[in-house]
């Protein structure tokens, strides 16, 4: 088995698909760090016009005035029909503001393990899936539409050992994707904002009942920990559609097919948890629930029910079925015709 899963390693970096998702991650990366750097001035300069003075170094006063525009947008958007759809969400947000200045933690400041964590939760719902979906993809369609299969088949090994070889494959690349895209952000975003603050606390354990934000379960823990927590979750995700590519790859001999349905899929997804949110299935679909982090952080969920047991709950089911299908097609399609 070790020796297969070996094998399966080689011909994905023989691909170069390693190298095709490390140009990626690199140019992301490094333009939303500088962007990020960019909109963070931006926003204390738009906070301290606000309060008539030239500029500030207390983010307590720029935090407070945050508060106050925010609250101002809420009056304001009270007037126009929409606003039932924003009010929650924005009311989430400066209970959250107002827990920070209560307990002195300051969420404006930006730090290498800050900017790792914010991107991880900015990627976790659809970059890092099609950085999965483009490992999985091919994995075992690649392999029939060039007719390589036919040759791997041939070997005294049971199909099924096959077949988990090149997922436990998987499996490990995907660690090495989450590896490579957290050293890339510490070492980029580190010459913006500095290499410190892994001991600065995080607040986490924030829950949304209903439109209120509860802080009773709140934990603040480090910065280094709470970035293993949401990469932890990130690993879960790309474990998930992995798993559900994987199927596909199965089930399509076409590697083009096998992408696109899975990315349609994916943007699909999405898009519907927006225009059917009311629709009870939505909260099923494993696109909807692939936002972990957001349990952590605490943002406003726009569908009712969803906590963080549910969505992986849901996202293992999918995953255990997608696995299921592709062991049983795997192991009795006749692939060699």
């Amino acid at each position: 088995m070790l020796r297969l899963v070996e094998n399966e390693i080689f011909k994905v970096v023989c691909k170069k698909r390693m190298l095709i998702i490390f140009l990626i991650l690199l140019v992301l990366i490094f333009a939303f760090a500088y962007g990020e750097r960019n909109s963070l001035n931006r926003t204390k300069e738009r906070l301290t016009q606000r309060m008539g003075i030239i500029a500030t170094t207390d983010w307590h006063n720029l935090l407070e005035q945050q508060i106050l525009d925010m609250k101002n947008r809420m009056e304001i958007s009270s007037e126009h029909r929409d606003a039932g759809s924003s009010r929650p969400a924005m009311q989430v947000r400066i209970d959250q503001l107002k827990y920070y200045l209560t307990n002195n933690i300051n969420p404006m400041d930006s730090s290498a393990p800050q900017f790792t964590i914010r991107f991880m939760e900015q990627s976790i719902f659809l970059l890092l899936p099609l950085l999965m979906i483009l490992l999985a993809a091919d994995m075992v369609s690649g392999e029939a539409s060039d007719g390589t299969i036919k040759l791997l088949l041939t070997r005294n090994v049971a199909r099924w050992k096959i077949l988990l070889s090149k997922f436990l494959a998987l499996l490990i690349m995907e660690l090495l994707v989450l590896m490579m895209a957290a050293a890339l952000a510490i070492s980029i975003s580190g010459i913006f904002f500095g290499y410190g603050g892994w001991m600065t606390p995080v607040a986490t354990g924030f829950k949304v009942v209903g439109a209120q934000l509860d802080t009773m379960g709140v934990l603040n823990v480090p910065q280094w920990q709470y970035l293993f927590m949401v990469y932890g979750l990130g690993y879960f995700v790309s474990v998930v559609v992995g798993a559900i590519s994987f199927m596909i790859s199965v089930l399509v001999r076409s590697t083009p097919a096998s992408i696109g349905i899975m990315m349609a899929s994916l943007i699909g997804g999405n898009l519907m948890s927006f225009f059917l949110a009311d629709w009870p299935l939505t909260r099923y679909m494993f696109m909807v629930n692939l936002r972990l982090t957001d349990y952590l952080s605490g943002s406003f969920q726009p569908i009712q029910g969803m906590n963080l047991t549910f969505s992986i709950s849901v996202l293992l089911a999918w995953a255990a079925a997608a696995l299921a299908v592709s062991f049983g097609v795997f192991t009795r399609q006749d692939i060699l015709v």
